[in-house]
């Protein structure tokens, strides 16, 4: 779960949801012209789907009462959404192999942590799997081209999250936010503003009890649109 703050509560905005929004972002990216292109899209749409059943009711903390968002949920979750996430996507291989990637790479950080040594073994053998079923491109060519399937989950992330600004790590762009707007420079959109929006439920900044009064705060939650624009940097 994305928890993003409000005026008037918390707005909490699903996993998938994120990722659909991040393809939409992603199909106006110019330099997106592989053979690959579908699946790279797909990849980046269905990356979080591991997270549909988490995201389904929001995740309490168990100790303090209050929502958890997707950095702080137990161990156990963060690692088991993504095998999921890849087998979603058997019948698209080249995607699932780009999921996976991101798995492994979101969370390279913890390389040599004994908690994470079987995860990575999991996620490679995963993503070997997925692409020899594929036969699109070897290893070298995924791995330059999950440059966009990260690219529009930070982007994605940072309008979401209603973050300043994102290290765009070392892919040459970097990302902005002035208040509404996401700002990617260079400009991969050629000059053209993308319009977006998410939709989430705006909970109030409460303890819960336990589960059965987040859930019931979850249901009865209101909807709450934000919208914005991603675009290159402005033309002076």
């Amino acid at each position: 779960m994305i928890i993003r703050p409000h005026q008037e509560g918390q707005l909490l905005i699903t996993q998938p949801d994120h990722a659909a929004l991040a393809a939409r972002i992603m199909s106006h990216w110019t330099g997106l012209d592989s053979p690959r292109r579908s699946d790279i899209l797909t990849a980046v749409g269905a990356h979080d789907n591991g997270w549909l059943d988490v995201d389904a009711v929001p995740l309490r903390d168990a100790a303090a009462g209050g929502i958890l968002d997707f950095m702080h949920v137990p161990l156990d979750v963060r690692q088991g959404v993504w095998p999921r996430s890849v087998t979603l996507l058997h019948a698209t291989p080249y995607a699932a192999a780009l999921v996976a990637q991101h798995a492994i790479h979101i969370f390279s950080r913890f390389r040599g942590d004994g908690d994470w040594t079987p995860f990575f073994t999991q996620m490679e053998q995963l993503r070997g799997e997925a692409l020899a079923r594929s036969g699109a491109a070897p290893l070298e060519t995924l791995i330059r081209e999950y440059m966009f399937v990260r690219l529009g989950d930070l982007i994605s992330l940072t309008f979401c999250n209603a973050w300043p600004d994102v290290p765009a790590e070392d892919y040459g762009y970097t990302i902005r936010r002035d208040d509404s707007r996401v700002i990617i420079a260079p400009d991969p959109f050629a000059g053209n503003d993308v319009p977006v929006a998410i939709t989430g439920r705006l909970m109030p900044h409460d303890a819960f009890t336990d589960p059965a009064a987040a859930r019931a705060a979850w249901e009865a939650a209101p909807q709450v649109t934000v919208s914005g624009v991603i675009s290159g940097p402005p033309v002076c």
